[in-house]
């Protein structure tokens, strides 16, 4: 615990102390995403590990279907996640709340980025019912990030566990959340909630945050898990990066050691893949065996759960991990 409020004292960023470098991006930008038209980069060609069957199978249909008719938005269609056909082919749906409009810009995510519409104040009902109608036994709540909302949304994501603890009470909630910059008091409110699981995903090592995540800061996410712990020990924490980035094995390595000094349960590791050119490029396609190789570290270094392969994403397998999880504690516990 102490390592990690000794990192709160230093950042990887230049001109951490300038308030202007801080700031989000001013609204006239969210307004004109397209002043923030990056160079178009190479599309590197897919190895054999990372290619997926296409979807649209009877039961993604149906998936499909529940998730309309609810009008609702999930990050396996927006974000252009590669396991979409196998989750929805399980009726595995990850609901994105707040609507479908990002205010920021990740140099990695097909979120689209502006000005966001007012929050639907229907729709924790509206996802609670769509989960009752799947049989969900494990649920992942996420969003986009709201900086235009004085509590970044903390409120709708404690209404939306709370609607689903009322509709379904049998099926457990993780939720994926923004990092709530400079919102006070918001972390509390969804905490108090009692999600199941806690993720909030630090997505890649501190010294790539200025070109991959400029609107967050690697500190504060690291903090806001611990943060949770501090809160509520029973929940289960959890984190994902992305690999392929251009990051070295090193800094991968005491990503993982600043991740359990916040006690973070369980750690999600990926292939990054590029959406478009306009996104930041693949700089290598990481092989299978690395992956296993960061797995058995990552276990070694005290995880209770770890997912490592080509395919892994926030959300991928998330029942059957959260499972895994309880039973790893459990045992731990003796």
């Amino acid at each position: 615990m102490a390592l990690v409020l000794d990192l709160l004292n230093r950042d990887p960023r230049p001109n951490i102390g300038n308030p202007k470098a801080e700031a989000p991006a001013p609204a006239a930008e969210l307004r004109h995403p397209e002043k923030q038209k990056r160079p178009e980069n190479p599309i590197l060609r897919k190895p054999d590990w990372i290619r997926v069957k296409a979807p649209g199978s009877p039961k993604w249909a149906e998936t499909q279907k529940i998730v309309k008719e609810n009008k609702l938005v999930t990050v396996c269609e927006e974000a252009g996640c590669p396991n979409i056909g196998e989750c929805w082919e399980k009726k595995h749906a990850t609901f994105m709340i707040m609507g479908d409009t990002c205010t920021r810009a990740c140099a990695f995510c097909n979120v689209k980025t502006g000005v966001p519409q007012p929050l639907d104040q229907d729709e924790p009902h509206k996802v609670a019912q769509a989960v009752a109608k799947l049989g969900l036994e494990h649920v992942v709540i996420t969003s986009v990030d709201r900086d235009d909302l004085k509590d970044g949304g903390a409120e709708h994501f404690a209404r939306v566990i709370r609607a689903i603890r009322e509709a379904s009470p049998g099926t457990t909630i993780e939720i994926l959340t923004p990092d709530f910059l400079r919102k006070p008091g918001a972390l509390e409110v969804v905490v108090a909630a009692k999600p199941d699981v806690f993720n909030h995903n630090l997505e890649t090592v501190p010294g790539k945050y200025l070109t991959v995540r400029p609107g967050a800061r690697y500190f504060h996410s690291l903090r806001l898990l611990q943060r949770v712990k501090e809160l509520d020990p029973t929940i289960f924490t959890k984190s994902g990066i992305m690999v392929g980035l251009g990051e070295e094995r090193n800094e991968i390595l005491q990503l993982m050691d600043d991740l359990r000094s916040a006690d973070v349960d369980f750690i999600t590791i990926g292939q990054y893949l590029a959406p478009s050119r306009k996104h930041h490029a693949v700089i290598r396609f990481v092989t299978p065996e690395e992956f296993k190789g960061f797995e058995a570290i990552a276990y070694v270094k005290g995880f209770l759960m770890v997912s490592s392969t080509p395919l892994t994403r926030s959300s991928h397998h998330a029942g059957e991990d959260f499972a895994k999880l309880r039973a790893a504690r459990s045992a731990k516990l003796g």
